[in-house]
């Protein structure tokens, strides 16, 4: 990342939601009580949709402006970015074991990047298809195929979805075509920007703007799974959307310069997105490609979320203070290790843990790979009998 230029970074931190930039379809009813303290604070929406200024004109003496016409590079470009729908199942229990599994649709974009003999190879964010149980793409002529991950790497939000060639009829691969590539390194402030991506999960829009800045070092925390990511992104003032992480950011030729990534979210704030420079993308794109791999670098995690078990909540329902369980990362270490909604964990090795924080500080000190062995308290009748289990700490999309 040396090679981009360096302006002054970014000291906010931003918060990637569960489902970060995409757009949910399910309310989690209950949920709220039990996640409101830790599954909120400043949330980016993800992705944004840019419309280019690629033949912008520059204002004229008499204050009069002409409309720019860049119909014909997002005719040509269209065909190569699709929507991406994601499934994921969540358990929600409450405190007295009483739970159910609830269905979440959320949608976001992609980028048609590759194809062989049996695939076809889309790149996108990896917080898109986090979790997902199902994923469905849809083309430019508007006919959906089913996908799976190919591989993903969290530290740098990326992931590469296949769709299997014998899903598509003629007539959509007459329709699709792979994405030109630009170069991000020849980008200059200044220079126009298109967005294309499905926002809101309405479809596929578009959104200009310029390039803003270049070199952004951005820092995102999730939430769910303290992983945090810095990564030198390129800044445009072209609107941005849920729904459009994933998606394309072009340059006024209609080559794809960026991956359209976050938008920074604040009161005080207007018109920053951020997108992932193609000369970062392209090589984590070709190994996942090549390989289909998951990353397990970076910081690891349990992959809960959690509720803190306080005095007072204690007292009043007659439970063991600690970490209460409240949900389960689908293909976390807890999961695999059999940690349950409506499990307590108060210890983690030989220290004991009496609230969420706590717990995140405790697996900080491990790295990816590591096994730690968790106190649980579990429900029974009544009661509560304890167990230890040991779990394998992953990275965030292992």
């Amino acid at each position: 990342m040396g090679r981009y230029r360096f302006f002054s970074k970014l000291t906010k931190c931003v918060a990637f939601a569960l489902v970060f930039g995409v757009v949910g379809g399910t309310a989690f009813s209950g949920a709220n009580y039990f996640l409101a303290d830790h599954l909120t604070g400043k949330v980016t929406e993800d992705i944004s949709e840019e419309v280019d200024t690629s033949k912008i004109q520059p204002a004229s003496t008499s204050a009069t402006t002409k409309s720019t016409d860049i119909s014909g590079i997002v005719e040509g470009a269209m065909p190569s970015v699709v929507a991406i729908t994601s499934m994921t199942q969540q358990e929600i229990r409450s405190f007295f074991g009483q739970g159910q599994t609830i269905e979440s649709e959320s949608s976001g974009s992609g980028i048609l990047v590759n194809e062989d003999e049996s695939y076809l190879y889309i790149a996108t964010n990896n917080h898109v298809v986090q979790g997902a149980s199902a994923l469905t793409v849809q083309f430019a002529d508007d006919s959906t195929a089913p996908a799976t991950v190919r591989g993903t790497d969290s530290t740098s939000d990326l992931a590469v979805v296949q769709v299997d060639l014998s899903d598509l009829t003629e007539e959509t691969k007459q329709a699709i075509q792979i994405a030109a590539i630009g170069d991000s390194d020849a980008v200059s402030v200044g220079d126009a920007a298109i967005a294309i991506g499905n926002a809101l999960g309405y479809g596929q829009s578009v959104t200009t703007g310029v390039i803003s800045a270049l070199g952004r070092e951005v820092t995102f925390q999730d939430e769910t799974t303290s992983q945090t990511i810095s990564s030198r992104l390129i800044q445009t003032d072209a609107a941005i959307n849920p729904g459009n992480s994933g998606g394309a950011l072009l340059n006024a030729d209609g080559k794809v310069i960026g991956i359209n990534s976050s938008k920074y979210s604040d009161t005080d704030v207007e018109g920053m997105g951020f997108a992932i420079p193609m000369e970062t993308a392209q090589p984590i794109l070709e190994d996942l490609i090549a390989n289909g791999k998951t990353t397990t670098t970076g910081t690891p995690y349990l992959g809960i979320y959690g509720v803190d078990v306080t005095e007072e909540v204690s007292g009043q329902y007659q439970m063991p203070k600690g970490v209460y369980v409240a949900q389960v990362v689908k293909g976390s270490g807890a999961e695999t290790a059999g940690i349950i909604a409506g499990n307590i964990i108060t210890k983690i090795d030989d220290q004991e843990v009496v609230s969420m924080e706590e717990l995140k500080s405790c697996i900080s000190e491990y790295k990816v790979g590591d096994t730690v062995t968790l106190t649980v308290k579990i429900a029974n009748n009544g009661s509560y009998l304890e167990k230890e289990v040991a779990v394998t700490l992953t990275g965030q999309n292992s």
